[in-house]
């Protein structure tokens, strides 16, 4: 068991987990900008003085996950969580003081990080897409979670007495993807799944407000297009592994404007290339 401080920089979309009750997967960047995972973690069960934000310094004890061979993952204990300071602000536009922590090991694409997967189990990264395409929208085949699903939930919390009223998360019922395109000549194009609770959350404020399906999903689409991957922006993707199958998603969005992230990269984003 170590004592580990991590940046958090990733939430995902919190899942009802048959084995671990309610799962967010949380994953950040050590002091040396290296990628660390933290799971399993009912961050809605946590103690409101332990729900950390993004972009915050946390410490907590973990160990190695032992039934998890990706080389990025921990096994925390969630009630040894604390703050180390106040969530890093942008400052308005300036993303500098997050970026220096961020972006110190940028992948050059996905197939890059493909190579190092076979490599060494390598599971989270960050990449700088050179060409954002479009964001993919679809309808889920099943609009709520599966039964067995949420009676795992139900019974866990009945036996450990633990929020036992509380609802278990809304699913969106929509699948989100990034078609975009990587700077490698090797790149053919990737649709990535996005998993990221900042996407999730979004959906569900426009719902909440009375807007429609198809006004939640503009919504969406509207954000995406003028704010995280418009072309005055260094629109840059956090990717990790579903441990299951292998394959990577994408599972947040750093989005400074061009020259306001501390990296030396400052070129803008082509979008929508002819």
């Amino acid at each position: 068991m170590e004592r580990l401080r991590a940046f958090i920089t990733i939430k995902t979309y919190p899942n009802p987990s048959a084995t671990y009750d309610e799962l967010v997967c949380t994953a950040g960047v050590t002091e040396e900008g290296e990628f660390v995972r933290l799971y399993p973690i009912r961050f809605r069960d946590l103690p409101w003085g332990q729900q950390y934000q993004k972009y915050q310094w946390i410490e907590v004890m973990a160990e190695r996950h032992r039934r998890d061979v990706r080389k990025e993952s921990w096994r925390p204990q969630p009630d040894s969580i604390q703050f180390y300071g106040e969530p890093i602000k942008t400052r308005n536009v300036d993303w500098s003081d997050r970026g220096k922590y961020v972006l110190k090991y940028v992948s050059r694409s996905m197939e890059e990080l493909w190579e190092a997967q076979k490599v060494d189990n390598t599971s989270l990264g960050i990449v700088r897409p050179k060409v954002v395409e479009d964001l993919l929208v679809e309808e889920e085949e099943d609009r709520d979670w599966k039964p067995s699903a949420l009676a795992a939930l139900d019974q866990g919390r009945f036996w450990e007495d633990r929020h036992a009223t509380r609802q278990p998360p809304r699913k969106v019922p929509f699948k989100f993807r990034y078609k975009f395109r990587c700077d490698d000549e090797r790149c053919k194009g990737h649709r990535m799944m996005n998993e990221d609770w900042e996407l999730g959350r979004l959906c569900w404020r426009h719902r909440d407000r009375g807007d429609s399906e198809d006004e939640a999903i503009e919504g969406v689409r509207q954000r995406f297009f003028t704010e995280m991957c418009a072309p005055t922006r260094e629109t840059y993707f956090f990717v990790g592994t579903v441990l299951r199958h292998g394959t990577w998603v994408v599972i947040g969005t750093f989005y400074p404007k061009v020259g306001r992230s501390g990296s030396p990269v400052g070129q803008t984003l082509d979008m929508f290339p002819e």
